[in-house]
């Protein structure tokens, strides 16, 4: 039979006892003992980056345990791809499986693999090529998105899953328009007009024509609607950009069993069509059909064939990337998907070819904090792990997780050790149990399974899977971008709606403005008047009195006479409006690439209370800066920087050795500072300082874990730090800066340059690395110092060997030799807003660190509390009395006027929240650096609350808050404030609402969406998110303003906000300047609105109280539908353009914003006097119409009347506007004249012939005088009296 897996030789030249970091060691006989020794079929080397076809073939034969039937097929949250096909569901797969022959039984709780482990084992079995494709089916999948899940690496047709599509639409095809009408007609007078003009259907109620209600309610609903569907087609548009986004697949598939299969097809295929025919899909069809449809299509040709497993490479979208893909990513691309790491390659080294990787799987686990201790063994003396053998990869990519969980520092992610040295074509013998969908970004927990080979026919149960852990090194979460410069190959376990990024974003929800809300409660009190005003004219004509219709039929009629109390065109005024403004918006030059994503709630803008902000590429650039150092005596910083420079020009020079015979001797701790300045010695505190400065940058070039890359742009070489804190990448930079240049750094080694003369001057050994953690604050390395170029120098006996540490000052103080001023400096550099790092040395012994070796590597074998146990080996051995060398000050950039901005807003009464998934240290530092704290505030530090932590400790910490609420800034960790969130969180909310600023750092993007819900649900105010990445999606949802900033590293925040800016410093403009102006303008056109259909109403009322109570309308059809268009709407609407102060003003004097928070420009005070204005106005023209022209229903009194009404609402426009536009006064002229021009056309309301007379000019003259004489008369007194603020400023 055809063979389908097939090994490479074993590389005869790795000796059995060379090195080796695996706990076991298992030969290919282990696995398959008849193929072992099969001499490999092809000697071409392999090389994975090479450009191949596409091909897709099922995974056969499996046997799987505790199965379900095979069942029809069912799309779940499908896309309708061709790839899904029925199969077999394990039903919650256990994470860890047991394995007799395994020496190491992993376990895991129950709840992380959602079943008991003991579970027969999945096998490969022998089959013959020839078998019918009936069997594809037979795989592991699930598609709970509540299970775990089982992947098999080539397994087609995949499992199903959710699409890998990002979409970020409020509406689909089908919930468009019963969401969008549900909203609409949630407002009252929305549903009022519904009533009014379906009223109009029943003849008794009819008043005019049907249109003259029904056609401006579907003016209106026409006009919403279109801008809700062009809002949500624009966000589907740049959904598809991104998922249009091109990825690199591999497709395997098994060449013996293609070629069978395809062989079988063909006499099926009449078969299939007749099903297809019928309208039902065949789960037999062979796969490869639809494999070679898509080569034809896509024109591709050849394939990479060896060990009887077919691999092409594809270009697809990442919408169509599934579960069990393998991708292929290289550096700045982002993740698509939830991954778990298979293998890295640098882009430096390369990978080795096939033929010359090992033959022989070294296994050494990989297990994180999360993983159980029982997985580690012991090592064998003298073994070399996988990561470190000869091929030059170790497996190591770093990922730039900031736009997943807000942290600036790169994430170091590694691939097992089992796969790494896998051919990518041997993938498709790997399973992986994965656990279920978790929004937990820190935290996985999987299996990866490296299957027995399947020889001969035999079923050989005795041999089992190999089974290693997974945790969180091994992932690459979606959204994460691959910061290093190496290409991966990962395996897809998470997709869409499943990923952790998505898992942690709300759905999007429709927003409503805080003003629509108060015109919603306005229209409420003027319906009650309506109806008031409606009962009392016909109880004055009495209810038994109406003798053409009943009383609940008169009073129905007067409702819809004074339906126009309540304008229908205040919605399409309004949203009118609101497209003004965005458009105003988008187009300021001084805010440029400002895009407006909801043009329903820009008035919302100007009511900002609360401001919740992101840190990292919001307030920071996320790029790190060296600006102080301080060696005890003498601090260097900006120009004296250059002495810096001289002093390590002179102490790392590689002197000639004593014997000539040898290379220069290098640079070590101990070597003598030669100090020389113009030919002459140097003073003896000269040669001090010196020597200390050199030994302060030895440590800062050597105490990291950065390592160099070289790549090319343009076709120049150049040199790139990585490493998993940009804190220490910018400390490297800065030692080449002055002239220590790292050159190499590996696990075993580093190496520095001298920039000047290019020589090497310091190669060391890495005997330790103690990472930085949290919880520890600091990050230790052991060193021993080579003296010579010749590596064989440096032994354990001979080379000296340095503990470095550099950390927080806080953890340092009690590690460091007792000396005098490092408080102070630290405090210093922390009031200068950086960041702070202490740095101390220890020279060890050899039998020193061989006592703390041993000590060391015992504990690491413990399998209860190992990490504690570490951490007091390396406390009590090495972090005691070590030498001071010096402080760091290392300034994170602040984005561009951030500092001016926060102030700005500040005065204009905005709290101002930092919520960053950073370090406690970190967002002090940037807190204090960016002035959101000030210097006269008390930063009070709440961390490290559990729920263990009793209800009187966490009420104490609060207590010093509620005394001083004006001057103390709250610094509190994700922990207890999940803590307070859970417990007491109306005591924490309350009480954190009143305070100037608040900090809250580790906040998952939960947390965020939490913290902002939780302040708009207890203050009522109006809460402005902003972010810059998919971390903040969340809380821009959650709050009533979102501001997404496109930041570097993605669009996900700017595509999911309100609004999208460039830079933070354009959300002062956005707030005081057009926030303002949306707002004040909006106000002022609803109560303009608001007062031209009061006043129709008024004299609506007086005419029937003249013409005894009687439901007749005074003006009919087009006299009543032309007063609210043509005759006021373009005046009225003018107002949008009206500005009281200018954008200097509204700079200069923040405290005016105050004003708008409070809503004073449209409130029941100011609501009541437009209602009494209106109530003046109506009964004056309608009243004195009547008197003065002697009749209560004529020609004659109507053109009086309704001339005046126009005239009047002209001039009360003209008096409300504060600052001119060219467009105000053309629409004023242009109305009266169009209004004079069509009186010739009006002869069906007016007596034209009395219109042209003296008679009608005098009455409308003295008419208009009445009624808009006294109450600009007021309005000018109460102006001199009572000056509005920006009365004062513009005084000023």
């Amino acid at each position: 039979m055809a063979r389908v897996h097939q090994y490479h030789r074993p590389d005869r030249s790795i000796s059995p006892d060379s090195k080796s970091d695996s706990d076991i060691e298992l030969d290919l006989h282990e696995l398959a003992p008849k193929r072992a020794n099969t001499e490999d079929d092809s000697d071409e080397p392999f090389h994975w980056n090479r450009q191949s076809p596409p091909s897709r073939i099922p995974l056969r034969n499996l046997r799987v345990g505790r199965t379900r039937a095979l069942r029809s097929p069912r799309y779940e949250e499908g896309d309708g791809d061709s790839r899904y096909s029925e199969g077999t569901v394990e039903d919650r797969a256990p994470l860890l499986e047991a394995s007799e022959d395994h020496d190491a039984k992993p376990t895991l709780p129950r709840d992380a693999a959602g079943t008991s482990s003991q579970t027969r084992l999945t096998r490969f079995l022998s089959s013959a090529p020839s078998e019918t494709p009936a069997r594809a089916g037979e795989v592991l999948e699930t598609s709970s998105a509540g299970a775990s899940r089982s992947i098999v690496i080539g397994q087609y047709p995949p499992p199903r899953f959710p699409p890998n599509a990002v979409s970020n639409a409020k509406y689909t095809a089908w919930s468009f328009l019963p969401r969008t009408l549900y909203n609409e007609f949630s407002f009252f007078f929305n549903m009022y007009f519904l009533v009014v003009a379906l009223s109009q259907l029943i003849p008794p109620l009819r008043i005019g024509y049907v249109s003259t209600y029904v056609v401006p309610l579907v003016f209106v609903l026409s006009i919403t609607l279109g801008k809700e569907a062009l809002d949500d087609l624009a966000r589907r548009r740049r959904d598809a950009e991104a998922n249009k986004e091109p990825y690199t697949v591999l497709r395997l598939r098994h060449s013996a069993t293609a070629s069978g299969s395809n062989a079988s097809s063909k006499g099926r295929e009449g078969a299939h069509h007749k099903k297809f025919q019928r309208g039902t899909a065949s789960s037999h069809q062979s796969r490869l059909d639809v494999v070679e449809e898509e080569e034809q299509r896509l024109g591709l040709t050849g394939k990479v064939s060896k060990n009887g497993v077919e691999m092409d490479e594809l270009r697809i979208r990442s919408r169509d990337i599934k579960v069990g893909d393998v991708v292929k990513l290289s550096k700045d691309q982002r993740v698509p998907a939830d991954l778990v790491i298979l293998k890295s390659s640098s882009a430096d080294s390369g990978v080795a070819p096939a033929s010359a990787q090992p033959s022989a799987i070294t296994l050494a686990t990989n297990a994180g904090p999360e993983a159980d201790p029982g997985l580690e063994t012991a090592q064998a003396p003298g073994t070399q792990s996988v990561g470190e053998s000869n091929s030059g990869s170790m497996g190591e990519a770093f990922l730039r997780t900031d736009q997943l969980d807000g942290e600036t520092d790169w994430k170091l992610r590694l691939a097992s050790p089992m796969t790494q040295q896998l051919d990518p074509r041997e993938f498709t013998r790997l399973r992986i149990v994965a656990g279920r969908p978790s929004k937990k970004v820190n935290e996985f927990i999987g299996t990866l399974e490296y299957m027995p080979e399947a020889d001969g026919g035999s079923n050989d149960d005795s041999q089992s899977p190999l089974s290693v852990p997974l945790t969180i090194d091994n992932t690459a979460w979606a959204n994460t971008v691959l910061a290093s410069n190496a290409t991966i190959l990962a395996v897809v376990v998470y997709t869409g709606a499943q990923t952790r990024q998505a898992m942690s974003t709300t759905p999007p929800r429709s927003k409503t403005g805080l003003l629509d809300c108060e015109i919603n409660n306005l229209t409420k009190i003027l319906c009650a008047l309506t109806l008031s005003l409606s009962v009392i004219l016909v109880a004055l004509e009495g209810f038994e009195n109406q003798e053409e219709m009943k009383w609940y039929v008169a009073i129905t009629r007067f409702l819809i006479l004074f339906s126009t109390i309540i304008p229908i065109s205040l919605r399409v005024n309004l949203d009118m409006g609101k497209s003004v403004y965005a458009w105003s918006i988008e187009r300021d030059q001084g805010i440029p690439g400002t895009v407006v994503r909801t043009s329903t709630i820009p008035e919302e803008l100007g009511r900002i209370e609360y401001l919740l902000s992101d840190k990292t590429g919001t307030l920071t650039q996320n790029e790190m800066e060296l600006k102080k150092i301080h060696i005890g005596t003498v601090s260097y910083a900006n120009d004296a920087m250059d002495e810096v420079s001289s002093y390590v020009r002179q102490g790392f020079v590689a002197w000639p050795a004593e014997d000539a015979s040898q290379q220069s001797t290098l640079v070590t701790p101990s070597t003598t500072f030669h100090n020389a300045s113009n030919g002459t010695s140097a003073t003896r505190t000269r040669r001090e300082i010196g020597s200390r400065v050199r030994d302060l940058v030895l440590a800062l070039a050597l105490c990291h874990n950065v390592t160099p890359t070289t790549e090319e742009a343009e076709g120049s070489a150049f040199t790139t730090y990585q490493a998993s804190s940009p804190d220490e990448i910018a400390i490297v930079r800065w030692t080449e800066q002055i002239g220590l240049r790292l050159i190499h750094r590996d696990r075993k080694s580093i190496t520095l340059q001298s920039t000047e003369t290019s020589k090497t001057v310091v190669r060391v050994r890495v005997l330790d690395v103690f990472p930085f953690t949290s919880e520890g604050k600091r990050m230790g390395i052991i060193l021993q110092f080579y003296r010579g170029a010749d590596v064989d120098q440096a032994s354990e006996e001979s080379g000296e060997m340095w503990f470095y540490q550099k950390g927080a000052d806080t953890v340092m103080a009690a590690i460091v030799a007792a000396n005098d001023w490092l408080d102070e400096e630290t405090a210093n550099m922390a009031r200068e807003g950086f960041r702070t790092l202490v740095i101390g040395r220890r020279r060890l012994s050899a039998q020193h660190y061989q006592d703390f070796s041993a000590k060391y590597k015992e504990a690491s074998l413990s399998l209860q509390g190992r990490d504690a146990r570490m951490a007091r080996v390396v406390k009590e051995h090495l972090e005691s009395n070590l030498e001071l060398l010096g402080v760091t000050g290392v300034e994170d950039k602040l984005q561009k006027d951030v500092k001016p901005s926060l102030e700005l807003l500040r005065n204009a009464g905005i709290k101002i929240w930092m919520l960053t998934g950073d370090k406690v240290e970190t967002a002090r530092c940037v807190a204090v650096s960016a002035k959101l704290v000030s210097r006269t505030q008390f930063i009070h530090t709440i961390t490290k609350l559990t729920p263990e932590t009793s209800p009187s400790h966490a009420l104490d910490a609060l207590s010093l808050l509620r005394s001083k609420p004006d001057s103390t800034a709250l610094l509190i960790d994700g922990d207890s404030l999940s803590y307070f969130l859970s417990h007491h969180r109306w005591e924490f909310i309350s009480i954190a609402v009143q305070l100037p600023a608040v900090i809250a750092c580790r906040c998952s993007p939960t947390q965020k969406a939490d913290i902002a819900y939780l302040i708009r649900q207890f203050t009522k105010k109006r809460v402005a998110c902003i972010g810059d990445g998919g971390n903040d999606v969340s809380m821009i949802q959650a709050a009533d303003v979102g501001v997404g900033i496109v930041g570097k590293e993605g669009r996900q925040a700017s595509l999911a906000a309100d609004f999208s800016i460039t830079s933070f410093h354009h959300l002062t403009k956005l707030l005081v300047w057009h926030g303002r102006n949306s707002y004040k303008r909006s106000a002022k056109l609803a109560q303009f609105i608001i007062h031209r259909g009061l006043i129709i109403s008024v004299c609506q009322t007086i005419y029937s109280i003249a013409a005894h109570f009687h439901p007749n309308a005074l003006y009919k059809d087009w006299l009543l539908v032309g007063y609210a268009t043509v005759y006021t709407m373009a005046p009225v609407f003018s107002l949008v353009l009206d500005k009281d102060v200018d954008e200097g003003l509204a700079n200069l004097y923040p405290e005016l914003y105050k004003e708008l928070t409070n809503g004073q420009s449209l409130s029941y005070r100011t609501f009541f006097v437009w209602v009494a204005i209106s109530i003046y106005q109506g009964s004056i023209i309608q009243g004195l119409s009547q008197i003065l022209v002697g009749s209560v229903d004529s020609p004659q009194m109507v053109s009086v009347s309704f001339t005046v009404l126009v005239i009047n609402e002209l001039i009360m426009v003209a008096c409300e506007i504060v600052t001119w536009h060219r467009i105000m006064v053309a629409s004023l002229l242009g109305t009266a004249v169009i209004y004079m021009g069509s009186v010739p056309f009006l002869g069906r309301y007016f007596d034209l012939g009395y219109v042209w007379s003296w008679a009608f000019a005098w009455r409308v003259a003295a008419i208009s005088a009445i009624s808009l004489i006294p109450p600009y008369s007021v309005k000018i007194l109460r102006r001199t009296l009572k000056p509005p603020s920006y009365r004062k400023v513009q005084g000023i």
